[in-house]
């Protein structure tokens, strides 16, 4: 086991070379020793080496007197369900989210599902489980068969995310369906019993191989198959998940992909139509379409840092019924205050099922002819600090606001840009936003050659 794995929300490493069962054991055994629970909840993705890192969490637990309840194969949001919507005092699931194949890790939470993060305990964790001197001999032995519960999860799974939408409003919609060799193809096909839905199946058998490579859609070239298939089938939309199945992904029925910053917007809309006066949560990175949605609707509109824990923190603090990431996370108050991959996608249908025009024509009267974005950019530097604030000495004096909660997001009147460095590497993130296309890609240029040099 490297120190490196622990990340500042999970786990992540390559198996067996980074992180192997006896790591996971001491990681387990770390786990029981902060919490003190009576039970924890162990659930694993799809990922080959899943079923061994978990039997060694399952051994380590016991071993340490609590019980398990074991929720089997399940997306990162059932983690979720699982502890908050149960009561008990916390649980992890075996997986590395949507890294590539050879990878694996874990991501852990205590009571009611509230996340347990490099600022929360995680390091203190890693800690505890680095000081223990465990040889191999602790893996050894029968794992004590009173101290395991096992827990079918799905049916009350379901009955949860059907909370969120009228189902007997809902049109006889005809979909692209890609969960990535995931677990969210097991969930729709529950969640659309009963239902006439028509779902032409991609990549939609889980397989723990992903034999088509990194399973993420928010990489571009990943969704080219998506975009082909969606297009070509007449359907009324697609929607993909990555691995984990917590992030989920939009595309008209032209094939186009709709950014996370606009699925926020929309579904902001959503739930203001339902209750105005809401408070919606959203991330720094891109703001106006949010911040204009929002207004238009009688809500309250909050930007906050990035990152799950940071969102959750603050939907809790404010009461918020609803929180977007341009990452395609969605957080939701009558969730538990977290993250899901399938509310979205029965939300999109009950709101389609009551409109007149396609989702490619909402999107562009409503987002693409008025908001004009880069995407996130990724640069190398040796100082992230130094060029947040080169570009603030740059670019202060004419600025109409500044928003200094994660790095640095300056507005002008006419465009605005967000910097801010990534957690885990030496990069620094760029996101412009503009009036204009024209606009935008000039102040991209620019910012970018200030970046590189």
């Amino acid at each position: 086991m490297e120190e490196k794995i622990f990340k500042a929300y999970d786990i992540r490493g390559i198996y067996p070379d980074e992180i192997d069962e006896l790591g996971v054991y001491k990681i387990a055994k770390a786990i029981c020793e902060f919490l003190k629970p009576k039970e924890l909840v162990i659930g694993s993705d799809v990922r080959l080496s899943s079923p061994l890192l978990k039997k060694a969490a399952i051994k380590a637990v016991t071993d340490a007197g609590v019980k398990v309840i074991d929720v089997g194969e399940i997306s990162t949001d059932m983690l979720y369900f699982s502890v908050a919507n149960y009561g008990y005092a916390g649980g992890f699931s075996i997986t590395a989210s949507h890294n590539p194949k050879e990878y694996n890790g874990m991501k852990i939470v205590r009571e009611e599902s509230k996340p347990i993060s490099s600022d929360s305990g995680l390091f203190e964790i890693r800690d505890t489980a680095f000081s223990y001197d465990f040889s191999e001999d602790v893996l050894e032995g029968e794992i004590n068969p009173e101290l395991v519960e096992k827990k079918n999860i799905l049916d009350d799974y379901v009955a949860k995310i059907k909370t969120f939408a009228d189902f007997s409003k809902l049109k006889k919609f005809k979909i692209v369906a890609n969960p990535n060799f995931g677990v969210a193809g097991r969930a729709l096909s529950k969640l659309l019993e009963g239902t006439e839905m028509e779902v032409i199946k991609l990549n939609y058998d889980p397989n723990g191989n992903f034999p088509k490579g990194r399973p993420d859609p928010l990489i571009p070239e990943n969704r080219n198959e998506m975009k082909k298939l969606v297009a070509e089938s007449g359907v009324d939309f697609g929607v993909a998940w990555d691995a984990d199945a917590d992030r989920c992904f939009f595309f008209t029925e032209k094939g186009e992909f709709i950014e996370g910053y606009f699925v926020t917007a929309l579904l902001a809309k959503i739930f203001l139509s339902r209750n105005s006066g809401e408070a919606i949560i959203h991330d720094t990175r891109l703001t106006w379409a949010i911040e204009d949605m929002v207004k238009a609707n009688g809500g309250q509109d909050i930007a906050t840092k990035a990152g799950h824990s940071f969102i959750k923190e603050r939907m809790r603090k404010e009461n918020a019924v609803f929180g977007g990431e341009m990452s395609a996370h969605y957080y939701f108050r009558d969730y538990f205050y977290c993250d899901n991959g399938m509310i979205p996608l029965v939300m999109m249908m009950e709101f389609l099922s009551d409109q007149k025009k396609t989702l490619s024509e909402i999107m562009h009267e409503t987002f693409w002819k008025k908001y004009f974005v880069s995407g996130e950019i990724n640069s190398p530097v040796n100082d992230v600090s130094e060029i947040i604030a080169k570009a603030k000495e740059i670019y202060s004096s004419n600025a109409v606001k500044i928003d200094e909660q994660d790095g640095v997001s300056i507005d002008f009147s006419d465009w605005r840009f967000s910097l801010r460095g990534s957690n885990t590497e030496p990069l620094i993130r760029l996101n412009v936003e503009a009036r204009s296309e024209t606009l935008m890609e000039e102040k991209r240029d620019e910012l970018l050659k200030m970046i590189r040099g």
